[in-house]
Order: C-alpha cells, then structure tokens, then sequence
C-alpha cells in the first residue's frame, strides 16, 4: 500500500493519495511509514521539476497534497507532553532554492516530538540564517535544498555562521534529495540526513547531548 500511494502523490493524484493515507492509518500503519512514503515521493517530484518534467503548479500541488496527509497524522503523532521542551530548532531553504516540502515534513516531525521550530522559509540568503541565529539561539540549524545549485548557498551560509562567530554555538544539519556525504563535507555542515527522520534523530542526538 506504501507504493501506492507514493505513486499517486507522485502522478499528483490527489483523491487517490489522500484516500490512500486514510486506509493506512485506518489498518495501524505507523504514522511513520506512511511520512516516509510521502517523502520518498517528493524528492521523485522534485527530480522530474529539476529535469523540466514537472513545474511550479505540480510542486504546488504536491504540497497541498502533502499538508491534507500531515494534518491528519500530526494528532496521532504528538506527545502527550507537548510544548517545546526539547529545544530550538532553526530551518530554511538556502538561497536559490525554492523547494519547502522536505522542509515542511522535518518541521512536522520535530513540532510533533517537542521542538520549538522556527521556519525562515524559502530562498533565504546567507545572513538571513545569522541574523536568525543570532534572534533566535537555536540549538540545531536545518539547511534544506533541493537542487544541486543549493550546494554552494549551504556552503556559503556555514561559511558566514563562521565569520559571524557564531559556529561554535549551533550544530547545523543539511538535507534534499540529492543532498550526500560529500556534499556535507563541501559545505561544511555538521551531518546530513537523506531523509526527515534522520533530521529528527540528528535534533534529538544534538539537543540530549546539550
């Protein structure tokens, strides 16, 4: 049933999708899975928006299709302690890239396990991040991004993190369907994740350590 709905979100069929998501939760899959499937399904969208296949309206649509499926699990997901006792997280899509789905299933997860999550949006140039870093103290920063171009904009974020003299104080984590081991080490980040329960892991392995 997972491929199931993975190909309906990815062929942006919309009824079918959401239809899909009920009859899981309904039969007691993990809440979990069925996220995964959904991401699974959005870096396959967002590999045929980079080679020209899909454009704006399908990752649009792809997103409000992803919302109805995350506004119906978060509330099966949610600690009973609530609140943000976690800690900060930090999150936004470098600039050059104006991809918020991956970013937008991280930020579920963490608000569902007890982070307190601010979210820059999309597009954000390099001092955006530190002069949000330096508001907001965050704990964990998320880089998200895409499309390969997005490499450089997280390397020249971290980099100005650094100048800012502010690197020592943050653990930075980057994440995107083609984002891999050697792309974290180009930018300079702390860890990757090639998927949101990754990110979720890497803020509760950061934040526990203190």
């Amino acid at each position: 049933m997972t491929n199931l709905l993975v190909h309906a979100l990815v062929e942006m069929q919309e009824a079918d999708a959401l239809e899909q998501a009920r009859q899981m939760l309904d039969g007691g899959t993990d809440p979990i899975r069925i996220l995964e499937a959904c991401s699974a399904a959005m870096e396959t969208v967002g590999a045929r928006f980079e080679r020209g296949e899909y454009f704006l309206p399908h990752l649009m649509m792809a997103g409000e299709m992803l919302k109805q499926i995350s506004d119906t699990i978060k509330p099966l997901m949610r600690e009973e302690k609530g609140g943000a006792g976690r800690g900060r997280v930090l999150i936004g899509t470098v600039k050059g890239d104006i991809h918020d789905i991956g970013k937008n299933i991280v930020i579920f997860l963490l608000e569902a396990n007890g982070f307190e999550v601010r979210d820059i949006g999309i597009d954000q140039p390099p001092e955006n991040f530190v002069e949000a870093i330096r508001d907001f103290q965050p704990r964990v920063v998320g880089m998200s991004g895409l499309l390969t171009l997005a490499f450089d904009s997280m390397r020249k974020t971290i980099k100005a993190v650094d100048d800012a003299g502010l690197r020592d104080r943050v653990r930075i984590m980057i994440g995107g369907g083609q984002v891999t081991e050697k792309v974290r080490e180009y930018s300079g980040a702390d860890a990757w994740g090639p998927d949101a329960v990754a990110g979720l892991r890497l803020a509760k392995q950061w934040t526990e350590r203190g």
